[in-house]
């Protein structure tokens, strides 16, 4: 249980960090680029090659901290990072059809199932 209420604070820590960041950085560029998400995207990258590079070699913490920071942090703070983490885990496993299939996957079937969403949305009274 204990484990549970960490990764949500964690997880509460990173959806606010990407909340501000987001807007900050949405407000300083202006226009209708989504600059921030794109921001947060690219650092929530970063940081999660990061902290995992550094916890998969030092293993200065155990498996419930890396949950705690990598899932509950970093998978709220941006899913993309996860998202690229698990492809970069695949490539590494030399899972490579794998890769390519989770990568163009979750591109083109995430497309089509948000149209589909907005689709559905205009049939509800």
């Amino acid at each position: 249980m204990q484990k549970l209420v960490l990764i949500a604070l964690a997880g509460g820590a990173g959806a606010l960090s990407r909340y501000g960041l987001a807007g900050l950085v949405q407000r300083w560029a202006g226009g209708s680029f989504p600059l921030g998400t794109f921001a947060v995207n690219m650092l929530g990258c970063l940081l999660f090659g990061l902290v995992w590079g550094i916890l998969e070699e030092r293993a200065a913490f155990g498996p419930q901290a890396r949950v705690i920071v990598l899932t509950g942090f970093m998978g709220a703070f941006t899913t993309f990072s996860t998202f690229a983490f698990e492809s970069v885990a695949l490539m590494r496993a030399g899972q490579w059809i794998f890769a390519v299939v989770n990568i163009t996957g979750q591109n083109l079937i995430g497309f089509a199932v948000l149209f589909a969403g907005l689709k559905l949305a205009r049939l509800v009274p």
